[in-house]
């Protein structure tokens, strides 16, 4: 029983932990975190569950659960995971039960926190189980409200603007995705939110009457494209549709900063990989090159952007470790887009990994930022120094997460970003040459920001600050396993997403 809706377990579980947590008197802040924590643990232990069992031969939907939901509009409840899904509900499950954990010393609005959090936990579940629209559109919108209020209640100085940025920003991308769903049932028959059913059956028509001018209905499909493009643009985030993220991620307080980018950059790439290949296959090949353009604007621009963090000073927007990782984050998803536009094996895979390994080291780099904050309250890279002596593990730890995201061969990065210079290479080869500097311009900005934090002379205002507590190093320890252990053998990774993957592959070619 428990198997046939062990997704629906994983997606509503945490909000049974919300309703509790609301039940629950304020003053019992133990019992809140508690709850909260066991409400996360539990899908997380489901996930394990489903990835010990799914098969990994077919590209087949799995662990499928449909009943009707609004019969008159077809409109169904429809959940299930292939080899795209499974690797993101993993790891979703996973960074919300850590950040549960690393949320823990929070005193103020303990109640309402965890609330919405676990609220957001739910919607980003959703998102990645969803195979009907409209049912996806509907947990894609639910992130907004709780991500807003964490953003704006919790969060730094400037958190109402950051917050209200965010929301505008991906509200306007829900509207655009908005009409793209709503075409998409009009001109499919019978009408239909079915996801494999529109992919299967094709997303044909006639030519539009827009405004008195007949719109052929190819170039109607190229604008549908780019509507739903951009609204997945803003959420990876693509240049130009960047600029709510680094403020975003400043204000956030630190486990929201996790989930940004652990898990919510990676749904914007995610719907244009379930959403936007399979059910536009010529527009997507239409706009293969762009996508390639973008994804290589996006490795070498937040690249800069990072490297700025260290050469600029603080009156100029510089000199901000969480920042640096924020700008960082927009590099390495250009490498996701980059191998997603190129549709070979290689790429598409590396694409997928990267996604997964940039949530893990990322959610890394966030954490351990965080670490450092809450014991001296800043995040200047020039005003530390000589970290090293005296917090050793943590030291040991932030290099492990640094040469990681710089791509260090034998961690997970690597092989990733490896995987999707294998792939681009043989359909862009100057896009990937250019991409090559991204590299070198990553391993400059953490290495010397690394230099600046660590090496030296350690400031005397710093001289009594105290190593790793055991619980940040329960929230760091089973990331860095994952990090080591797919960077020596990300087989059992690339074997779950394989065959899903060469299908989408042969849908889109």
């Amino acid at each position: 029983m428990v198997t046939n809706h062990i997704l629906s377990l994983i997606v509503f579980l945490p909000i049974v932990g919300m309703i509790i947590v609301t039940l629950l008197p304020g003053r019992k802040a133990e019992w809140i975190k508690w709850t909260s924590v066991l409400f996360t643990a539990l899908p997380f232990a489901l996930s394990i569950e489903l990835w010990r069992t799914f098969d990994r031969s077919t590209a087949s939907m799995q662990f499928v659960e449909r009943s009707p939901w609004i019969p008159s509009f077809n409109i169904h409840y429809f959940i299930g995971i292939d080899g795209l899904s499974l690797p993101m509900l993993f790891l979703t499950t996973l960074l919300g039960f850590l950040c549960c954990i690393a949320s823990w010393k929070r005193t103020e609005g303990v109640k309402g926190y965890f609330a919405m959090f676990l609220l957001l936990v739910t919607g980003m579940l959703g998102v990645f189980c969803s195979l009907d629209f409209f049912l996806f559109y509907i947990f894609w919108e639910l992130m907004l409200l709780p991500m807003y209020f964490l953003i704006g209640i919790w969060g730094g100085p400037k958190r109402e603007y950051a917050a209200i940025k965010f929301f505008l920003y991906t509200l306007f991308g829900s509207v655009l995705m908005l009409l793209a769903m709503l075409a998409f049932y009009f001109y499919s028959e019978p009408h239909t939110f079915d996801l494999l059913a529109l992919t299967q059956q094709g997303f044909a028509g006639h030519d539009i009457d827009f405004f008195g001018l007949t719109l052929p209905f190819d170039l109607f499909r190229k604008i549908l494209f780019i509507g739903l493009f951009i609204g997945f643009a803003i959420k990876v985030p693509i240049f130009p549709f960047h600029t709510w993220l680094p403020l975003a991620h400043v204000e956030a307080p630190t486990a929201i900063s996790v989930i940004l980018a652990g898990v919510l950059l990676k749904m914007g790439t995610y719907g244009l990989l379930r959403i936007s290949f399979p059910i536009l296959p010529a527009e997507t090949n239409y706009f293969a090159f762009a996508m390639a353009v973008l994804g290589l604007i996006n490795i070498l621009y937040g690249a800069f952007c990072a490297m700025a963090q260290i050469t600029l000073p603080e009156e100029k927007g510089g000199n901000d470790l969480k920042k640096l990782v924020a700008y960082s984050s927009i590099s390495h998803m250009g490498y996701v887009l980059l191998g997603m536009a190129v549709f070979t094996s290689e790429g598409m895979q590396g694409a997928v990994l990267q996604m997964f390994n940039h949530g893990t080291s990322t959610a890394m780099l966030f954490l351990l930022v965080g670490v450092i904050y809450d014991r001296v309250h800043h995040r200047k890279i020039n005003g530390f120094g000589g970290l090293w002596n005296q917090m050793p593990v943590y030291t040991g730890i932030c290099a492990l997460a640094f040469f990681a995201s710089l791509g260090l061969p034998a961690l997970s990065g690597f092989i990733s970003e490896a995987l999707v210079f294998l792939g681009s290479f043989q359909v862009y080869r100057t896009i990937t040459a250019l991409a090559l500097i991204g590299v070198v311009i990553t391993a400059g900005y953490f290495l010397w920001s690394f230099q600046k934090i660590f090496m030296g002379q350690l400031d005397p205002r710093h001289a009594a600050l105290k190593d790793l507590t055991a619980r940040e190093l329960v929230t760091l320890v089973p990331l860095s396993v994952i990090i080591v252990y797919l960077g020596i053998y990300p087989m059992p990774m690339l074997a779950v997403m394989q065959v899903t993957l060469n299908n989408l592959i042969t849908l889109v070619k």
